[in-house]
């Protein structure tokens, strides 16, 4: 091995750039290995047709479920990760979902920290991807120290006459925290940015923010197309080296296998790589993975319950381009059957003809009408822990055998939310849940806690196995709860860079 790192990040998704950023100040030397390319610009990237039907930035990759039976999960894999796709909604959990909370399906278990001790890095988060909010309008945000330092994105006109009909619905709508510059992702092309994949820096994903800022020091190097394979562990137990695949450049295509000798390993894949990565990085000394001592590698996998439901009014056409501006969450923490909690309610970016055809499989024509017509929400309830909800291995392959809880609080959010709609002024309300085929915020499988026998991460995201190893991706959270997890994950990023500078990297 000729090549080493002091610390070496695997994946650059929000998680990885966020760490890569608090970490960069040391001055120790910190590669950043990443599977996929970065994003170019191109007609594609804002057409709705080449994303939505056509699957452009799509990766050709099969999971297979509980069944055996394959499936393409939809993530992707970019400089920045998922986040060049995302919503750019970044939500705080609300200070219940640090608390253990009784649900229609069971319980969601209480976090090992409290929502105070996460909130000095909530709000580090939200400065540093510029989020765009208001928090004195919806009354379950938590309490803060400081509030946001750019205004809400503004409703558009439809939205704005929306608003107001919520309020007359009896609900309390409230402006979606959202790190987006919009008048500078309008700039390239008028469409939302929801699902869209930024290639302007519009959207304030990880590329954009955390990881730039992070390669602005000399010290921090990103390694593109670098498929990690393997961790090695040496007699200490240790990680001791990582293994990558790599195309040469030039005009070959032969896949160079290479290592990197580490000092801190930091994994950073998402949920579902992690996890799978540590299981495939099994030898003699560790024979059903790393970190799996307790067995708690790639269990309580969980994926918000999530629907699209389409308000809409036959003589009313929506002109709104983004949409995504506003959330409610009157049925967050009550409201459902035995008054139990059922979850959050945003707006989804515009869906388009070309969009509610490929999804749904209806005539482009008569999906045209329809989108015209309507506009589109995102209901979102949580998923609870449920250890036999797993990924594993099964022929080198990953598996992914996701059961869903707490189904039944979701369809309640669904009818509370078709209700609301109605007397909001849409007579026809339709919906329609996402499938596993849509990631929906998956996390879990690499859960973090006090206890070694029942959690994979101490409470700043070390393994409890091997003392040179964190993992810092949606696989540490213990519990979904039900917004978008990105800032979290963010908050968490920080905490755990200020952690190891403190008492790693000092020690």
């Amino acid at each position: 091995m000729t090549q080493r790192a002091d610390i070496v990040i695997i994946g650059s998704g929000i998680g990885g750039a966020t760490t890569a950023l608090a970490l960069a100040p040391s001055g120790r030397s910190i590669v950043i290995l990443e599977r996929g390319p970065r994003l170019t610009d191109s007609d594609a990237a804002r057409c709705d047709r080449a994303i939505f039907r056509d699957g452009v930035f799509r990766p050709v990759e099969e999971w297979l479920d509980g069944s055996g039976q394959g499936f393409n999960p939809g993530n992707y894999y970019y400089v920045g990760g998922n986040s060049k796709f995302f919503g750019a909604v970044m939500l705080r959990y609300r200070r219940e979902d640090f608390e253990e909370m009784l649900h229609l399906g069971g319980v969601s278990p209480a976090w090992p920290i409290s929502y105070d001790e996460m909130e000095p890095w909530y709000q580090k988060a939200e400065e540093l991807f510029e989020v765009r909010g208001d928090a004195r309008q919806d009354p379950t945000e938590p309490s803060r120290t400081g509030d946001y330092n750019f205004p809400p994105v503004p409703d558009e006109p439809t939205i704005s006459t929306l608003r107001n009909q919520l309020v007359r619905a009896g609900v309390t709508p409230s402006s979606l925290p959202l790190a987006v510059d919009c008048e500078a992702w309008l700039a390239r092309a008028n469409t939302p940015w929801d699902a869209f994949p930024d290639t302007t820096g519009a959207k304030k994903d990880a590329e954009n923010t955390a990881l730039a800022k992070a390669l602005a020091f000399a010290n921090v190097t990103l390694i593109s197309g670098a498929e990690v394979t393997r961790l090695g562990t040496g007699a200490s137990g240790h990680v001791s080296f990582v293994e990558f695949t790599q195309k040469d450049t030039g005009t070959s295509d032969q896949v160079r296998l290479k290592w990197l000798e580490v000092g801190i390993c930091i994994l950073s894949a998402g949920a579902v790589n992690s996890a799978a990565l540590l299981l495939r990085s099994a030898n003699s000394d560790h024979p059903t993975g790393l970190a799996n001592g307790s067995d708690n590698v790639g269990r309580h996998f969980m994926n918000h319950n999530c629907s699209a439901v389409l308000a809409l009014h036959p003589w009313r056409k929506n002109t709104a381009v983004y949409q995504k501006t506003l959330q409610f969450n009157d049925f967050y923490l009550s409201g459902g059957p035995m008054n139990k909690p059922l979850g959050n309610v945003q707006l989804l970016g515009k869906i388009s003809g070309e969009i509610l055809s490929a999804q749904t499989g209806l005539p482009v024509w008569a999906a045209r009408q329809i989108a015209a017509r309507s506009v589109d929400w995102y209901a979102m309830s949580e998923d609870l822990p449920n250890r036999d909800s797993r990924v594993s291995l099964k022929g080198g392959r990953i598996v992914l055998d996701w059961k869903r809880t707490n189904w039944e609080a979701h369809q309640a959010l669904v009818r509370k939310v078709k209700s609301v709609l109605r007397k909001a002024g849409s007579p026809v309300v339709i919906s329609r849940p996402f499938d596993r085929q849509t990631p929906s915020h998956q996390c879990g499988t690499t859960r973090f806690g006090a206890d070694p026998s029942n959690s994979v991460l101490d409470l700043y995201c070390r393994t409890h196995d091997h003392r040179n190893l964190f993992v810092v991706d949606a696989g540490f959270l213990p519990t979904s709860a039900a917004v978008n997890p990105a800032l979290t994950i963010a908050a968490q990023a920080l905490r755990v860079g200020d952690y190891i500078n403190r008492k790693v990297l000092a020690a």
